[in-house]
């Protein structure tokens, strides 16, 4: 789909990415996984400035979540090794964008030195900017993002019946952050997969056939076409439907 066929006044606020079909990607070509993975840049920085073009003022992706370190020793090797590259390579670009790059997810012992500083750096360099926040899930979980947010709550000593749902979002990864109202998922896989559980209560989901590594800004104005012609309800009633 092109921009132009969508709406510009109803574009969403935030949209979240699980950038799922590497492996099977590399597979279906008899490549090794890893190959799917760098494949997958391009189909990232498309989307990123395909999203810029749109106007949408938060992108989400998922980029390395916490059960990734189940993988085999190789590829989580290289794929810390990729987002090394990948934001040494790619932040003075966004950064010219006036892209805001951070990231959500725990920073402990597991992830190597050179990319928390790698990661610290580009959050310097793009703290100020205001075009767009694009934010990488990485070395995230759901449930791991509201373990940690309860943990903060409990070392605060906020009292048990003090604690409500505003209670909670201040203390998740990015509080400033919208909920996502558009959630994709590529490679015609059909689960969350521990993404956002908080946030995404009232997002709409949207799943493509499509791999990761032939994801491009077509495929994200077509979800956003698919967003455009729902019906957000949040749990109450139009007049168009009035029986629910």
């Amino acid at each position: 789909m092109e921009l132009s066929a969508l709406d510009r006044s109803r574009m969403p606020v935030h949209v979240a990415i699980v950038m799922d079909g590497n492996g099977r990607w590399a597979q279906r070509r008899g490549l090794p996984r890893t190959d799917g993975h760098a494949a997958g840049e391009e189909a990232l920085l498309d989307t990123v400035w395909g999203a810029l073009d749109a106007g949408v003022r938060w992108l989400t992706v998922y980029a390395f979540s916490t059960e990734n370190w189940k993988r085999p020793v190789d590829e989580v090797r290289f794929l810390m090794n990729f987002n090394d590259r990948l934001l040494v390579g790619r932040r003075d670009e966004l950064h010219a964008k006036n892209v805001k790059v951070q990231f959500l997810g725990r920073r402990d012992w597991r992830v190597p030195r050179r990319v928390l500083r790698r990661i610290e750096e580009t959050e310097r360099l793009t703290a100020d900017n205001t075009a767009m926040t694009f934010s990488m899930a990485f070395n995230y979980g759901g449930r791991a993002e509201l373990v940690d947010a309860v943990r903060e709550i409990v070392r605060e000593g906020v009292p048990a019946d003090k604690v409500d749902e505003k209670t909670i979002r201040r203390h998740l990864y990015d509080p400033s952050m919208p909920d996502p109202e558009l959630v994709i998922r590529t490679s015609a896989e059909y689960r969350i997969s521990n993404f956002l559980l908080w946030e995404l209560a009232y997002s709409e989901l949207v799943f493509t056939d499509v791999l990761w590594p032939d994801f491009r800004r077509g495929d994200l104005y077509s979800a956003i076409g698919e967003f455009q012609r729902r019906d957000r309800r949040f749990g109450g009633l139009t007049d168009a439907d009035p029986a629910g």
